[in-house]
């Protein structure tokens, strides 16, 4: 029997399982994105690459996708961590510092991926329900998992979740700036297109709605900033803003848990969750 070579995909009973594809991940992947870009490199090969300017749903959609792919995609995600590494390919330049940055760097890699821990902690304090510290430990070694998917090398990553902290607070105080991409994704005044595909109805009330959002996802995303981030970039957040944070995560963990599985999970992670329930079923299996 040859011994497998290729990264193992994520299980159904891994906490990613239950998180990646979970609908209020919408709400969290802006400050993750925030946290990507504040990194010289990364915010430049944004700046002068990415389409997020003209084409924000479909970049959002794609990448959107592409995540759901890696976690929920069984062998499939082992390729599309291979495509994104081809895509990622050709992004060069210079960062506004003067030096040259290539999207593959190691360190640069890396460090997109490692703003997912943050992220999804201090999203679940708010929006559902903080991890135990034994779970805190389980997602970071399937965040691991995840990176060897991705192409990324174990010893590019902090080993441990104590490591990570140490490797964090280093990126912050030493890395972390308010780049170019960082100011507009803060902004909540950017103008946001209507969804392609919007009705005539969603059209003709976007230029009230369209602000609006915007201005939610700003606060949103500003909220779920680690505050030494916040601090960093120059984010204020005032007591009164954590207290509406506070509130608005209250409501979303009353609500979301009384809405059926079809509107709380996305549509990849929706489909696989069903598949898996079937195996187990088919099996004598029972899901914990």
């Amino acid at each position: 029997m040859t011994a497998r070579t290729e990264p193992e995909p994520l299980a159904p009973e891994s906490i990613l399982w239950d998180v990646a594809g979970d609908v209020r991940l919408l709400l969290s992947l802006p400050a993750a994105t925030v946290l990507q870009v504040a990194h010289p490199a990364v915010g430049a090969g944004v700046d002068d690459h990415s389409v997020f300017r003209t084409d924000p749903w479909g970049r959002a959609e794609r990448s959107l996708h592409s995540l759901q792919l890696w976690v929920y995609g069984g062998d499939r995600a082992v390729e599309e961590g291979r495509r994104l590494r081809r895509l990622h390919r050709n992004i060069s330049g210079t960062d506004s510092h003067g030096r040259p940055y290539h999207a593959l760097t190691p360190a640069h890699y890396a460090w997109v991926h490692a703003t997912a821990y943050p992220v999804f902690l201090r999203a679940a304090r708010y929006l559902s329900r903080p991890f135990t510290p034994e779970e805190e430990r389980r997602l970071y070694g399937e965040l691991l998992q995840l990176g060897r998917i991705l192409g990324i090398a174990d010893r590019d990553m902090p080993p441990t979740p104590e490591a990570f902290w140490r490797y964090f607070d280093a990126m912050v105080a030493g890395e972390l700036e308010r780049t170019a991409v960082v100011g507009e994704l803060l902004d909540p005044g950017r103008p946001v297109p209507a969804p392609p595909g919007a009705g005539p109805l969603l059209r003709r009330v976007w230029p009230l709605l369209g602000p609006a959002v915007a201005r939610l996802q700003v606060f949103v995303t500003a909220g779920l900033l680690p505050p030494t981030v916040r601090d960093r970039l120059g984010v204020t957040w005032t007591p009164r803003q954590e207290r509406r944070l506070r509130g608005l995560g209250a409501v979303v963990r009353t609500v979301f848990p009384l809405l059926p599985e079809r509107l709380r999970y996305l549509p990849l992670a929706r489909a696989a969750r069903s598949a898996a329930r079937r195996t187990e079923a088919g099996s004598g299996t029972v899901r914990k």
